[in-house]
């Protein structure tokens, strides 16, 4: 083994007290992060020591230690007991009392509790936290999850996402109130949708808010779902032609597993393929292979689908399209896989197979109430709370007001009714 991982194997089994275990598996996977940085991480799978082979079904016998460490850091991503079986006993805990485990949380993350992680809910024995700024919610949200057995043992430790730091931060006083200026910006984010309701097995015509956020200056909004791929780039072109494309389309295998590279590759950082932006010529090319990808597969549906976006994942170029004009909650959406560096489509994964599950639900009713009557009776119940949102132009986390609503206007009757009560 390379001398600087077996440096990292010792410090592993020292740091969490694997002496009843031994290494069964070790190999490094890198990934890109949401600042368009290489995450390389080290997994390693320690077994009991006794145990030498995994189960008949190929599985990791109870009580292997699986243990993600991330190689620039030397602090741990992820420990997990298979079967939720442990034999270490030096990570205990008191079950009933947080703090000891939130020490052993800022020891093992460098993170400050309530500057960079609280408490988001607690179940039993497992704690769930989340991103924060000085107890202001962040999003995008890193999350830390832990859970114990009944006598307090560690079962299951996982960091994942980002936390905001000092120097990511953007110091402004929180000022949004909902006024004028707010209130229009919350009206012109009330949109018609049909929801599926499960309990009535129809589409429901709603107005809903669509969850936005803010700045301070009320000007500038940017979407709920922020995208966290920093090579995105907004498309929203549709799709046409004269003539389709008589060739059938030919899926070829996608390889989606973790990529793993060589010891030198990881210890001289080499930068991960998705950290490489999208040339505008590369998206030119790409817009193209896209257009040739439907003429051959959806060859009448000139016009019914709308680009939306282009990025980087896992090696490949992703191409993200919906069907125009669609105003369901749930649309009809394709994911075209697109090789990076022949520019040609290989594979794609279509929505179609969980919308049919929805093909039997009876239509809409006729819509009766217009927007501002909707908007007359929601206006009481949207909310708007400071969360710490990540600029990918400003590389900075900039805080602005979520605005959004749990309640929802039935279209018929003009009814103010739950969202999660559809």
């Amino acid at each position: 083994m390379d001398s600087r991982l077996q440096e990292l194997v010792d410090f592993t089994k020292e740091e969490i007290g694997l002496e009843s275990y031994y290494l069964h598996t070790a190999n490094i996977y890198w990934d890109k992060n949401i600042f368009n940085n290489t995450d390389y991480t080290l997994l390693m799978e320690w077994f009991p020591n006794g145990i030498m082979e995994r189960t008949e079904e190929d599985l990791n016998p109870p009580g292997t230690a699986v243990v993600e460490l991330d190689l620039k850091t030397r602090r741990f991503k992820s420990i997990i007991f298979v079967g939720e079986k442990t034999l270490i006993n030096t990570l205990v805990f008191d079950k009933h009392d947080s703090k000891k485990i939130i020490r052993w949380i800022e020891q093992k993350t460098g993170l400050v509790y309530h500057e960079q992680f609280q408490i988001k809910k607690k179940e039993g024995t497992k704690t769930i936290f989340q991103a924060c700024f000085h107890g202001i919610p962040a999003s995008p949200s890193g999350y830390i999850e832990v859970k114990l057995d009944d006598v307090g043992r560690l079962l299951f430790f996982s960091i994942s996402g980002s936390f905001p730091s000092n120097d990511l931060v953007e110091a402004i006083d929180y000022t949004l109130t909902f006024d004028h200026d707010v209130k229009r910006v919350a009206h012109k984010h009330l949109k018609l949708l049909e929801l599926p309701s499960s309990k009535q097995e129809k589409w429901l015509s709603m107005y809903t808010m669509e969850e936005i956020y803010v700045y301070n200056n009320r000007k500038i909004r940017i979407p709920f779902e922020t995208n966290v791929h920093s090579s995105y780039v907004k498309v929203d072109q549709v799709m046409e032609w004269d003539s389709p494309i008589n060739k059938k389309f030919e899926r070829q295998q996608l390889n989606l597993r973790n990529d793993s590279i060589t010891a030198e590759q990881a210890f001289s950082f080499e930068s991960h393929p998705d950290t490489l932006p999208l040339t505008k010529h590369e998206q030119d090319i790409t817009i193209a292979e896209v257009l040739d990808f439907l003429r051959k597969e959806f060859p009448k549906d000139t016009a019914k689908w709308v680009l939306v976006s282009l990025y980087r994942d896992r090696g490949y170029i992703i191409a993200e399209l919906k069907q125009a004009q669609d105003i369901r909650a749930f649309q009809r959406k394709l994911k075209v896989f697109i090789d990076s560096t022949k520019y040609k489509a290989l594979n794609y994964f279509d929505n179609q197979c969980f919308l049919a599950t929805l093909k039997h639900y009876h239509a809409s009713d006729t819509v009766n109430i217009t927007k501002e009557e909707a908007f007359e009776k929601i206006k009481n119940k949207i909310e708007l709370t400071p969360v710490y949102v990540y600029d990918f132009e400003q590389k900075s986390y900039v805080l602005c007001g979520k605005l959004g609503s749990q309640y929802g206007v039935l279209a018929n009757t003009g009814d103010v009714m739950e969202l999660d009560k559809v």
